[in-house]
């Protein structure tokens, strides 16, 4: 294993990392798409490396549609949406009184592409258009929807599978072609159109893409490539500068360690450098596999050979990640009971933004469930014409219709996950009301709705996940086995309150606790879900049943956890636990859930409409087992008679590593301001039991977000490694006030590879900062 420190090379002063051989740059420069029925220009290329540049729908893209775009009954305008050349992002103009302004979306930050009247918008406001002509385009993050109505139907059809087409081809390339993100700068550099790069051109070029070069040695290496000595870059000498900038000598060192002298890897070489790396399946047959899948020599490929570029290209794809990609689908076992899950939880899950006076929207629900969701909250409440509503109670959020909400459930629940879906209800209806959730339930869901338990032999014990596909379950209160027909008063010691006493901290409820009145109907859905008050830890003369419910402030749940740490994991070991935040974040602020996973709590719910660590956290607990929401426990959560106590964890048992090398082609923080570059340093977090818990950070590297290096290695002891998720984190440094953020990534320690491995970095909101990756070496021992 390579977990000593990594070899130093000697490195030229004030240079920056800039592979001998890489990839041909896609494409040159490229004019604006005005002319639309000339698309034969040279910045097709980036399309033509595609597979795309003769594809019907995306010729047609190119030249252009003009979509009518909707946003309510009234606000309906005609706009031109046009494919831009670099095959990344989508031009459109935007009408304002005095001058029309130009923008641009880009295709990785779409999340979903949807036809007919498949949003909120269109069922509301697009009910005079045909479905076939409707189309909406779901972004990632909190941008709204773009909802599209387009001249014809066979128009729509264009743009939806030539959009996928792109998506799909996006993800194919993934990080290995930063050729085609430095390519779309290019004519944006290009002051004067000419597709030719003055050095000044050269100059604006690399402070967009984030580096401040020498400028003795951005001159010297723009002459080096100026081969028709006319003060310009042309054709091959821009391809030539971008293979120069683009190289990568970290990688060119770790290669002709193993190649030897001939600076080729043979099979048995990869194979060695494959063994290094702690790869499990490395054998002499995965090695050739290898080879065929990256290399990008035919002729080397034929000899199974593979040159730096496809050693290149291999460790900057899934395989080569930090991320084990076997990780990536479903590998647990789901065939245990729901309590021996950690479950991808949703609090106020109808708000797209403050508890105050947000918006509310099933659009939120279907991007919760787009995140891996599988828990969403409903509040319900008494509405106009027997309709009950949702909404966050005594504010100005606004309010949307119960059923619409199910209709969401029942279009948008499983697209992600074939796994159940919990619907957590709190109930403020009055009976009435509530007979209309239960029909809603019943008539919107049909077969999905579990109304009865699955095994009559054991009608308390919790299904497995496996068992419960494509089901969805109703958490709620339920009446005793000696009900009346009309419903009934529930007791205190029956009633699940615990989220009415929050909003009675803070005036939004009368204060005092009241019983309230449960009808027989919706009693009936609660089936393995029954809402039900944590008394006490203390084993009790009769156990509770399996499917009993609690919900449990973070307030309460950090309590218990320091009071009663085992007896609260053993308690989740056999129920489910709902942990939600406290009703005094009134700006639908998150908190930590990683303490409440310790502890074993399944359910712990957090705003999904609020971005932050805690909702990276959320993603990378769930980025595993194939994103289906549901995450098998470690053992030590799941044994009823269980000793562990995460506030007293026990000695040190695995010590991770990690050498922090060098960053590549990182955001810029603010494209207003050109000549503004990066200074970043990267801080690594270990998120686990309290005593795992730390963080530590790198030197900052001076005004290069390109390529910076630094070669520090930092160390973190374990306790606990099953539970910690590991944190990269890449911020840029100001010495007068808080770092900026940059870009992140969150997995489960036992998700990280060993060895050379490439971080591939998110947005604030979770989306792609593609092609800004960190690579690292990674050591992880005992």
């Amino acid at each position: 294993m390579l977990c000593g420190s990594w070899r130093n090379r000697r490195r030229q002063p004030e240079e920056p990392l800039v592979p001998a051989q890489v990839a041909t740059p896609v494409g040159l420069l490229s004019p604006p798409a005005s002319q639309e029925g000339n698309i034969k220009r040279p910045g097709l290329r980036a399309l033509k490396k595609m597979g795309l540049s003769e594809d019907e729908d995306v010729r047609a893209m190119l030249r252009g549609s003009r979509f009518c775009k909707i946003r309510s009954p009234t606000w309906q305008k005609e706009r031109l949406y046009r494919l831009q050349e670099d095959g990344l992002s989508v031009w459109f103009q935007r009408r304002i009184p005095r001058a029309p302004s130009q923008h641009i979306f880009f295709v990785q930050h779409i999340e979903a592409i949807r036809e007919g009247h498949q949003s909120e918008g269109l069922r509301h406001f697009g009910g005079a258009f045909e479905p076939a002509r409707c189309l909406t385009i779901a972004f990632k993050g909190r941008r709204k929807n773009l909802d599209l109505v387009a001249p014809t139907a066979e128009e729509a059809q264009r743009w939806v599978r030539g959009l996928a087409k792109l998506r799909a081809r996006l993800d194919a390339m993934s990080q290995r072609d930063t050729h085609t993100w430095i390519h779309s700068y290019l004519h944006r550099a290009d002051s004067n159109q000419d597709s030719k790069m003055s050095f000044k051109e050269i100059k604006s070029l690399l402070r967009m893409v984030n580096v401040d070069m020498n400028d003795m040695y951005a001159y010297r290496l723009f002459k080096e490539c100026d081969h028709s000595k006319n003060e310009r870059l042309e054709g091959p000498e821009i391809e030539e500068f971008l293979r120069r900038l683009l190289k990568r000598p970290e990688l060119e060192e770790i290669f002709h360690r193993y190649s030897g002298e001939d600076r080729v890897l043979s099979a048995p070489e990869l194979l060695e450098f494959l063994e290094d790396q702690g790869e499990p399946k490395a054998t002499l047959a995965h090695a050739q596999q290898l080879i065929h899948t990256y290399e990008l020599n035919e002729t080397a490929k034929q000899h199974e050979l593979m040159t730096l570029d496809g050693f290149m290209m291999y460790l900057l794809s899934p395989e080569g990640a930090a991320l084990d990609s076997a990780h990536t689908r479903v590998f647990q076992d789901m065939d245990q009971p729901l309590a021996h899950y950690f479950i991808s939880s949703s609090h106020n899950t109808y708000l797209t933004d403050s508890q105050i006076g947000g918006p509310s929207s099933t659009e939120a629900y279907v991007r919760a469930f787009a995140q891996g969701c599988r828990c969403v909250e409903l509040d319900c409440w008494e509405g106009p014409g027997g309709e009950p509503v949702i909404y966050h109670g005594h504010t100005f959020t606004s309010k949307i219709l119960f059923r619409d909400v199910i209709q969401a459930v029942r279009e948008h629940a499983f697209t992600v996950s074939p796994y159940p879906v919990i619907l957590s209800l709190e109930n403020h209806c009055g009976l009435e009301q509530q007979a209309a959730m239960a029909r809603h339930l019943h008539t919107i869901l049909g077969d999905m709705l579990v109304t009865q338990t699955l095994d009559p032999q054991n009608p308390e014990e919790l299904p497995s996940p496996e068992r419960l596909k494509g089901r969805v379950l109703v958490k709620g209160k339920k009446l005793p086995a000696t009900r009346s027909e009309n419903g009934r008063i529930l007791s205190e010691r029956e009633e699940e309150d615990e989220e009415e006493e929050e909003e009675e901290e803070v005036g939004a409820v009368e204060q005092r606790r009241r019983a309230k009145q449960i009808s027989p109907e919706l009693s009936a859905l609660a089936v393995y879900c029954c809402a039900a008050r944590l008394q006490t830890l203390r084993p009790p003369p009769v156990p509770p049943q399996p499917c009993q419910v609690s919900s449990l402030s973070e307030r309460k749940a950090k309590k218990l956890i320091r009071e009663a740490g085992n007896s609260f994991v053993r308690h989740n070991a056999r129920h489910l636990t709902r942990v939600y935040p406290l009703g005094l974040r009134m700006n639908s602020a998150n908190y930590s859930p990683q303490e409440m996973w310790n502890s074993g709590c399944q359910l712990v719910a957090l705003n999904f409409q609020t971005p932050g660590y805690e909702m990276d956290l959320n993603a990378g607990r769930f980025l595993v087992n194939g994103q289906c929401g549901y995450i098998l426990k470690p053992v030590c959560l799941r044994s009823p008679n269980t000793t562990f106590d995460p506030e007293c964890p026990g000695p040190p048992r695995t010590t991770l590593t990690i050498q922090v090398l060098t960053a590549q082609q990182l955001p810029k923080l603010n494209a207003e301001k050109p000549n503004s570059i990066v200074d970043p340093l990267v801080r690594i977090e270990i998120h686990g039991v309290p005593a795992d818990c730390a963080r530590k950070e790198t030197n900052y590297v001076l005004n290069n977000g390109f390529n910076p290096r630094w070669g520090q290695t930092l160390q973190f002891q374990l306790r606990v490694p099953e539970l910690a998720l590991v944190r990269f984190v890449v911020e840029d440094y100001d010495a007068t006030s808080p770092n900026d953020f940059v870009g992140q990534f969150t997995l489960p320690l036992s998700s990280l590879k060993q060895g050379y491995r490439h971080i591939h970095l998110l947005s604030k909101d979770g989306a792609s900062l593609s092609p800004a990756t960190l690579f690292v070496h990674i050591c992880i021992r005992g």
